[in-house]
């Protein structure tokens, strides 16, 4: 069938059966990605147990390694889609998303799973941006908002599925299998891709900037690694600084680069559109205070009421239910120029959900009295906020900018998520109420993100991003 398949330029619209097709593979891809971000928060317990010489400190970068270099490449990883071809991208990052998700399933020790989820998030940066740019591409302007509803589903979907799939799989055999069920179904994602996506012609732009690539990833791990040990280690101890300083001018040194490179690592050009620079402001508070969150809700279930792994992972799917819901119905019935208020009232849901628990939670004597009604407003909330944001986003971008706009974008929201998760760490192992803390943090970063969606809503498209080579 390759002499026969239909090549695609980048920026074309691909007829209505194709988008379909392409859209499905999409989410798939997305599917397995965003399962990887929630279904390893119920089994962080088993991990504990499995690796009981480990501070707990440290085992956080279990999840944090991914986040963080999901989040340092991901603004690469989009214009590398743009420059290479988005289904080229596509295919090589989701085959290396299985042989690291096999990788870490096998790990003997803390130190090479860690390492393995590290690389595993580094090609779960490369599915995303590819994703959600053949999303943009493949389909019609007047069905894109819907496309991105039914994207952003699959992400909820995943949050739905992980907790009670992650619990389920160590209910029955161990941690490693929450990695091992990723082997096969990517497989499945990687053949039919092959088979089924458009052949597209490079654009022929040049790769990113190497060494501002390697600054950003190197800045923002270190800075979160400052985060993560400051409990550990002292807020004011010389590590500590080394490690947050350092970060933060390697992360300027990868700004500074980007502003005369011609071919950036960021691409800044893209924050000239108002609406586009202040959804990043968003999704960096928003990821913050939800993947604090997903963090902490399982393991608030078996501490406070002594769950199991799988009773907590159903405790929490309620709530991502109504996420996957709230995805769709946005994505289908809010026009382009209400997205704004659509990202206030989810981030504001959030924030409810969160001072409910920061509230109450400590004195509820049952989960069906706070937490239940509390984790529906959070679902809903995260569901209607994030789509949103990519909605409103994607719709400042030219086509041939999708993937390097959506690298951008999810940056800011992974950025957001693996300081959030630094974050939780820290108050976890703290003294006085560990809870009310993190539940906290959610509720003013979502008000945060309330803000600057608030602010969107004044916003023009501004001067169209430099064409840069």
């Amino acid at each position: 069938m390759s002499g026969t398949r239909a090549e695609a330029a980048p920026g074309s619209v691909a007829p209505a059966g194709s988008a379909g097709r392409v859209l499905a593979l999409c989410c798939a891809a997305t599917f397995l990605a965003f399962l990887d971000s929630t279904v390893v928060n119920v089994a962080f317990p088993d991990l504990r147990h499995a690796f009981p010489e480990v501070p707990t400190a440290r085992l956080t970068w279990v999840v944090s390694a991914y986040a963080v270099l999901f989040a340092a490449l991901l603004a690469a990883a989009g214009r590398l889609a743009d420059t290479l071809g988005r289904r080229t991208l596509f295919l090589g990052s989701t085959l290396a998303f299985t042989a690291t998700s096999l990788a870490a399933g096998a790990a003997p020790t803390a130190g090479l799973l860690i390492l393995a989820r590290a690389l595993q998030g580094a090609a779960a940066a490369g599915m995303i941006p590819a994703a959600l740019g053949l999303v943009l591409a493949h389909t019609p302007p007047a069905r894109r908002a819907a496309a991105i509803g039914a994207w952003g589903a699959a992400g909820g979907l995943a949050a739905a599925v992980g907790p009670s799939l992650g619990g389920l799989l160590v209910e029955v055999w161990d941690w490693r299998a929450i990695f091992m069920v990723n082997v096969p179904l990517g497989l499945l994602v990687c053949q039919a891709a092959r088979n089924a996506l458009p052949r597209e012609e490079p654009a022929g732009r040049r790769l990113p900037d190497v060494l501002g690539t390697a600054a950003l990833a190197l800045g923002i791990g270190a800075l979160v690694a400052g985060l993560t040990q400051g409990a550990e280690w002292g807020w004011t101890s010389a590590p500590v600084l080394v490690l947050a300083v350092g970060g933060l001018l390697s992360i300027a040194t990868a700004l500074h680069r980007s502003r005369r490179h011609p071919a950036p690592a960021v691409d800044r050009h893209l924050w000239r559109a108002p609406v586009f620079a202040r959804s990043n402001v968003s999704a960096l508070l928003f990821g913050a205070g939800m993947y604090a969150w997903l963090l902490t809700g399982p393991s608030y279930l078996m501490a406070r009421w002594h769950y199991t792994p799988l009773e907590a992972g159903f405790g929490v799917t309620p709530g991502a239910v109504l996420a996957m819901a709230g995805a769709l119905v946005v994505g289908r019935r809010v026009p382009p120029r209400l997205q704004w208020a659509a990202v206030v009232l989810g981030s504001l849901l959030f924030a409810a959900n969160a001072l409910l628990l920061w509230g109450w939670a400590a004195h509820s004597t049952s989960y069906a009295q706070v937490f239940l009604p509390a984790g529906l407003l959070g679902g809903l909330g995260i569901g209607t906020a994030l789509t949103a944001l990519s909605a409103a986003a994607s719709a400042t971008l030219p086509p041939q900018r999708f993937a390097a706009g959506t690298g951008l974008l999810m940056t800011a929201r992974q950025l957001g998520g693996a300081l959030g998760v630094a974050a939780t760490a820290a108050l976890l192992t703290g003294d006085g109420d560990r809870w009310s803390g993190v539940f906290l943090l959610t509720a003013l970063t979502a008000l945060g993100a309330a803000a600057a969606g608030w602010s969107m809503r004044a916003g023009k498209k501004g001067p169209g991003p430099r064409q840069t080579a």
